[in-house]
This record gives C-alpha cells, structure tokens and sequence, in this order.
C-alpha cells in the first residue's frame, strides 16, 4: 500500500488539478450564463469522445514504458516515447479536421438555439486545438511509468493555474481580453495545454534523459514499435472514447428534457469529477505497478498492487459519498455564489437529488476504473472495451432514450440507468482481475541478446 500511494499521491494531485481546471471552467460559465455552462458540458462530452481515444491511445505509452523499465532495458524507452510522439502529432491533425462539422452535428441535437451555438463554438475550439491536449498526455507517461510523479504533478499545477487565469480573463473580458464567454473557456484550455507540452519537452530532454533513456537518439521510427502501440493502445483509447461518447449522448437526452435539467446535471458530474478524477491518478499509478511488476517477471507483487489501491479507493470513497449525501447544499454554493438566483432555484433543486446517484454509484465507478487501469497494465485491453461498449448502449444510452424521449420520463429516470451502468461495468471489471489471465500478457517484445548487449556498450 505504501509503494502505491508514494507512486499515486503526485498523481492524485495532478488529476486534482485537472479538476480544479475543470471546476473553474463551469464555476466562471455558470456566473457567465445557465446556457453557456449548459452548452459547454455537452460540448466538452462530445469533443471528448473523439479526443479520448487519442488520449488514451498516446497515454497507453505509459505501459511499454513501465515494462521497459521493469525489464531494465532502459535504451527502450526513448523509442517508445518517440512512438507516442508521432501518433500524437498525427492524431491532432486528424482531429483538427472534424472542427468544421461540429455546427452540423448539434443541428440535430433538439436543443434550444443559444445552446446550439455555444455547443459548437466550444467543440470546434477544441477539436481544432486537440493536438496540444493529445501530446501532452501522451509525454507524461514518460514520468508515470517509471513511477517518477512528482514532475507530473509540477507540470499539471502549472497548467492548471495558467488556465484558471485565462478562465478570468477570456471568459469575462478581463484585462484587455474580449469577453468571449465559452469561446474564452476554449481557449484557455488549449493555452494551458501548450504550456504543459511544452514543459514536459524541457524536462523529458535534460541531459541526464537524454544518456540514460535515448530519449533523443532514439527519435527514429520504428514501425514494429508503433504497431504494437496501436495494437494496445487504440482499445485503451476506444474504450475511454466510447464511455466519453455515451455520456455524451446521454447529455444530448438530458438537454431534451431542458436547460435546467442540463445544468444541473452539468454541475452533478463536475462535482462528480472531484471523485473521478484522482481515482484515475491512482489508476495510473496501479498501470504503471502492474506493467513494472509484469516487466519483471513478478505477477503476484503486481496484484498485491491492485488490491493495495483498491482499498485505499474504499476509504476515499467512503468520505466522498458521505459529503455527497451529507452536505450537497455546501457543495452546491460555489456555483450559486455568482449565477442568478431566479435561474439557479430550479438547477440547485435538481442537483441535490442528482448528487445521491453519484454517491451510490462511486464505488462501482472506483472498482472499473482501478481494475481496468490493472488490465490494461498487462496489455488486456480487449475486454474492457467490449464490456464498456455493450453496456453504455445497452443499460444507459437506448434505455434513457426510450424513458425519456418516448415515454415521457423525467431526468431521474435517465440517471437511474446510468447509475445501473456504472455498477455493472465495475463489477465485470472486478470479476476479470480476479480471472487472472492477464498475468501472463506482456505488450513489449522480447528480448534479443546480442542487440541488447549493443545497445547497452553504446
């Protein structure tokens, strides 16, 4: 348990700050409008479901470069960073390409117009400005899989408070900025994405990186390499974007029912993300152990890591679902600090309610995210993406359709099948860890002595 929370707490923090971005943004965009806090959840799902496979995909090199590591073959890991670097570079310009079509696609949502048009101006920033947002994960993961956080956390910190000070000023017109309200938010996340790319560069090539890791002379491509990233890394990335893509429909339904109902579950699933989101630095953490572990031939010690973390996410949990249930209306005065209180009386009301279904479906929602992050570590990728995307269609997506839409009920209901997803994913996630066949898995290739021993002299 030690091992993971020395390896997990500067991860945990860097992921807080993510949130505290996150917070930010919906915090300045609720006391800028309803609609434009409304709008920039559902496009924030949307562009995510396409950005979240390439995020996925690029941090995926934090395994080869965890399993290099416990293999102790040092030279390898530059290569792979290399690796992850091209896809990157690739990837944001193929996501950059879709910006034009997002107006098209919430043309079609139903939506009210004001929300349709903070919807797209907030998707086509951000699709046209993935490529920093992809790069970045992807060279943290240089850090991540050698378990050497705490640069991680620095560089997140420094992200994040770039991009709360933007947030002020882009948003509201500040400080000689125009006051571009969602288009403001946008841009700011981009800005703070540059920032952080750009720090991890100067770190990742210092010269002592540079001898130890060829994380400059090993700049090449190396086809084979490649292959094996996206081999392993697209499920990751598949599995991320489709859960992304399904909540997203989702809160395409919910914007069915009003912009009150939106809103506050735009905030629910903010506040939401203050549990979710360092639970996937202890993922990290967790991914990179088992991958280490499994690098050197040590499986048992790597499960011993999963279950260590699986128990400090109980605790944590514990604590989270209590403020949930205890103290919504505490959690809920940030944002009705500076928004209307006319407007806010009905989205306050809902949220409340709303905030008991993140309570009961945390732990479930902790139990997927820990044992995935335990398989994917192996190279089990597969199996997560299948579960994830049978289950957001099945349970969530086409069940709060139909009660929403056709049948006439409420967001409640809606909620209800999204919870039944979220304790249904962890549960199958817990039950494949459990299965143990990914002990055997290894994503890097096998050694070969005599270019081992070459590569070792040069």
């Amino acid at each position: 348990m030690g091992e993971v929370l020395s390896i997990g707490y500067p991860l945990v923090l860097s992921q807080m700050s993510f949130t505290v971005q996150v917070f930010v943004d919906r915090l300045f965009l609720t006391w800028y409008s309803a609609e434009a806090v409304a709008g920039a959840v559902t496009g924030l799902f949307v562009t995510w479901s396409v950005v979240g496979l390439c995020i996925g995909t690029g941090e995926y090199v934090t395994t080869f470069v965890a399993q290099y590591y416990g293999a102790r073959r040092f030279h390898r890991i530059g290569a792979a960073l290399w690796q992850g670097i091209y896809f990157s570079v690739m990837a944001g310009a193929l996501v950059a390409a879709l910006s034009p079509f997002a107006g098209a696609l919430f043309a079609h949502t139903g939506h009210v117009a004001i929300l349709r048009e903070y919807e797209t101006t907030y998707s086509r920033l951000l699709l046209l400005g993935s490529g920093p947002i992809i790069l970045m994960a992807t060279l943290s993961s240089f850090f991540a899989g050698r378990g050497r956080t705490l640069p991680v956390l620095a560089v997140n910190v420094g992200a994040t408070a770039v991009n709360a000070v933007l947030d002020y000023l882009w948003i509201f017109g500040h400080g000689g900025f125009p006051r571009a309200g969602v288009a403001g938010a946008a841009l700011a996340t981009i800005s703070s994405q540059v920032f952080g790319g750009v720090a991890y560069l100067v770190l990742i090539l210092r010269p002592e990186h540079r001898r130890e890791f060829a994380t400059l002379a090993a700049w090449r491509p190396e086809p084979a390499l490649l292959w094996r990233l996206l081999r392993y890394g697209v499920p990751a990335g598949l599995q991320f974007s489709i859960e992304i893509m399904a909540f997203a429909l989702f809160m395409i339904i919910i914007g069915r029912l009003g912009t009150a109902p939106l809103a506050a579950s735009g905030i629910a699933f903010n506040l939401n993300m203050i549990v979710f989101m360092p639970l996937l630095g202890i993922g990290l953490a967790v991914s990179s152990l088992v991958g280490r572990y499994l690098g050197a031939e040590q499986p048992d010690t790597a499960e011993r890591s999963a279950y260590s973390a699986f128990r400090i996410g109980l605790v944590y949990l514990g604590v989270c679902s209590a403020l949930y249930l205890l103290a919504p209306r505490l959690l809920l005065a940030p944002y009705a600090a500076g928004a209307d209180p006319a407007s806010f009386a009905e989205v306050g009301r809902l949220a409340v309610v709303l905030l008991r279904f993140v309570a009961l479906y945390s732990l479930f929602d902790m139990m997927s995210v820990l044992f995935a992050a335990a398989l994917k570590g192996a190279g089990d990728t597969t199996y997560p993406l299948l579960a994830t995307l049978i289950l957001s269609w099945t349970l969530m997506v086409v069940p709060s359709y139909v009660l929403c839409v056709h049948l006439g009920a409420g967001v409640y209901a809606a909620w209800t099948m999204a919870s039944a997803y979220c304790v249904c994913v962890g549960l199958l996630m817990l039950r494949r860890f459990r299965g143990g066949r990914w002990k055997s898995l290894r994503v890097i290739e096998a050694p070969v002595p005599e270019l081992e021993q070459r590569a070792a002299s040069a």
